[in-house]
């Protein structure tokens, strides 16, 4: 099978400033452990407090542009990756793109010249995290960059398509390019779900682009309030992984999968009215050092499989083991080489 291009990935590339934090910080900026936000005004200092105050790492981020690092790393075959968003023209993009590329990425930045790129406070408390996102140059995305024929032959060459639900802040219509094209060529398109505020605020967005979903990825607390959102009384996560699998489609091809991953609970599979449940491999509360990007992680790992056309417990085993991988470490980082059986 030709793996060039194969999987094209679309966000917000966010330079993380990533430092384990105490709990003074999170409660002087309100924030919550296990939460995503976007920065308010309120916020604004906080990157500075960290760089001065805590040892921060510097790593390339955002949520899609990590799926896609993870799924690059478990596929070893350089550029079968790619990747588009908005950065600004400085030192950060800079780094960012030298970072993805050596990755084995290819990555397509459209350049914005009047913002700075955009930063995400990874703030680590106890091995949790909460994240605080600073679009500034990722907000700037335009569809425009995507249509460009260079760029739309990304699109056309590849068979898979993963977009975090964070895209619907910034393009929804790019999204829905892709989308279009995903079920009008019986491709495989796939969202995530991605943060509580995402299921509330941008429900509409969120709702449109559903139905050319062939995969919907998430948390339990995303799932928990996708489901209050709809109105679905329950809390229950396997009911509520049945029910976004039954929402109707756009096209027929593929049947909707929802994946909900639980943290350290077995991730929930919904397909064809049932459920799957499968264990996480469990890791010792030492050994644990920073949850931030093992969702992505996750992700890509099962990414990774199904481009290879494996079955779905494959994509699961792939996703448990590249998740396990990443929170052993600081970031979403991992070694060399994957050494997934």
């Amino acid at each position: 099978m030709e793996y060039d291009g194969i999987l094209l990935g679309m966000g917000n590339p966010l330079l993380d400033i990533s430092a384990i934090v105490d709990q003074q910080l999170l409660d002087k900026y309100d924030l919550k452990l296990d939460n995503a936000i976007l920065a308010e005004e309120k916020h604004v200092p906080m990157y500075e407090e960290m760089a001065s105050k805590y040892n921060v790492e510097y790593i390339a981020g955002g949520a899609t542009q990590n799926a896609i690092r993870v799924a690059q790393w478990m596929l070893q075959v350089p550029g079968a990756t790619s990747y588009m968003g908005c950065t600004g023209k400085d030192k950060f993009g800079d780094e960012m793109k030298k970072n993805s590329t050596a990755a084995g990425v290819n990555v397509r930045y459209y350049e914005d010249e009047s913002a700075p790129t955009g930063t995400c406070a990874v703030c680590v408390v106890g091995g949790e995290r909460s994240l605080v996102a600073n679009l500034s140059a990722a907000n700037c995305y335009k569809s425009e960059h995507l249509k460009r024929p260079e760029n739309w032959a990304l699109v056309e060459k590849a068979k898979y398509y993963y977009i975090a639900g964070f895209f619907l802040t910034v393009s929804p219509d790019s999204i829905q390019l892709v989308a279009e094209h995903a079920a009008a060529n019986n491709k495989v398109f796939m969202m995530n779900l991605s943060a509580p505020f995402i299921c509330e605020f941008f429900k509409d967005a969120q709702e449109k682009l559903l139905p050319y979903m062939d995969f919907v990825f998430g948390n339990e607390t995303e799932a928990r309030t996708f489901s209050k959102v709809h109105g679905w009384e329950t809390e229950n996560v396997e009911e509520i992984a049945i029910k976004i699998s039954q929402w109707p489609k756009a096209s027929g091809t593929h049947k909707r999968i929802t994946v909900i991953t639980q943290g350290a609970d077995p991730t929930v599979v919904a397909e064809d009215g049932k459920v799957k449940l499968f264990p996480v491999i469990k890791l010792p509360k030492e050994k644990l050092v920073d949850t931030n990007g093992a969702g992505d992680a996750f992700v890509g790992g099962f990414l990774s499989q199904l481009v290879q056309g494996k079955p779905i417990d494959d994509c699961v085993k792939a996703g448990c083991y590249a998740a396990n991988v990443i929170i052993q470490r600081s970031g979403c980082t991992y070694p060399e080489k994957p050494d997934f059986k």
